[in-house]
């Protein structure tokens, strides 16, 4: 039996991978989204320095931001509104009927997940490179895909609790609400300074802003936070939403299953 996890989980992979690319809104917004918000930012005089006196470009700058945003936002989503949308379907009915394990279920999720944001960080990367001149070295771009997915265990953890937690009509409005707000109070659209004081004070603490300075780090940004201590609120991030995801599933299951 073990012998077959292997197997199972690749179907199960597959089957969520082709799931997920049917749903035209999903790969949009995965794919195209980031490119369109890059076009209004990013391609403003993109040769240019982000701030006074710095070295790093606009394009640069506006790229790496929204490789965080992206990846933060197809986890969220992907799990928010995905698995609120299979509760409302009563999928999870089924899943416990079928002799499919749990972890084979969840994990093929997160590598499904995984794969998206790799693919729409590419999209993201290759167009930035010929329309913004956005030039790093092949190290920068493989440790700036690699700090971001590492990172994305507290978003992906966020997007289980969310799913769990709202139905399957509330679930858009809900991730929307809470990760539009922590995404512009992290200075992912516009830079911190730019902020009201109360934001601004608030922003270093919101878990995007150091999974963004994750991604600044690589260009060479001078950020608040070493490196080693933005993953390790990340970490802290990341156990306090799987608690959050554990209450909410348990909620769930004693409500249908007792």
């Amino acid at each position: 039996m073990t012998a077959s996890y292997p197997r199972m989980l690749w179907m199960q992979f597959l089957a969520e991978f082709r799931k997920f690319w049917r749903v035209p809104a999903f790969a949009f917004f995965s794919l195209a989204l980031p490119l369109i918000i890059f076009i209004f930012f990013g391609l403003r005089d993109p040769t240019s320095p982000y701030a006074p006196g710095a070295i790093v470009t606009t394009g640069a700058y506006v790229m790496a931001s929204m490789a965080a945003y992206t990846v933060g936002n197809v986890m969220v989503f992907s799990f928010g509104i995905g698995v609120a949308v299979e509760r409302g379907q009563k999928q999870d009915l089924l899943l416990r009927a079928s002799p499919l394990p749990p972890a084979i279920y969840l994990l093929a999720k997160v590598l499904n997940a995984l794969v998206f944001s790799l693919l729409a960080m590419t999209v993201l990367f290759v167009f930035a490179h010929f329309a913004a001149s956005v030039n790093l070295s092949a190290t920068a771009w493989v440790s700036l895909a690699g700090r971001l997915l590492l990172g994305s265990l507290a978003f992906i953890m966020l997007g289980f609790g969310l799913g769990y937690l709202a139905g399957p009509n509330s679930a858009p409005a809900v991730v929307n609400v809470i990760y539009l707000p922590i995404a512009f109070g992290s200075g992912i659209f516009i830079p911190t300074q730019f902020l009201p004081d109360f934001i601004r004070w608030l922003s270093p603490y919101l878990p995007l802003s150091p999974f963004a300075q994750l991604a600044w780090s690589v260009l060479g940004i001078k950020t608040d936070r070493s490196v080693e201590s933005n993953f390790a609120l990340l970490g802290v991030y990341t156990i306090a939403f799987f608690l959050l995801a554990l209450w909410a599933y348990r909620r769930d299951t004693s409500i249908k299953f007792t």
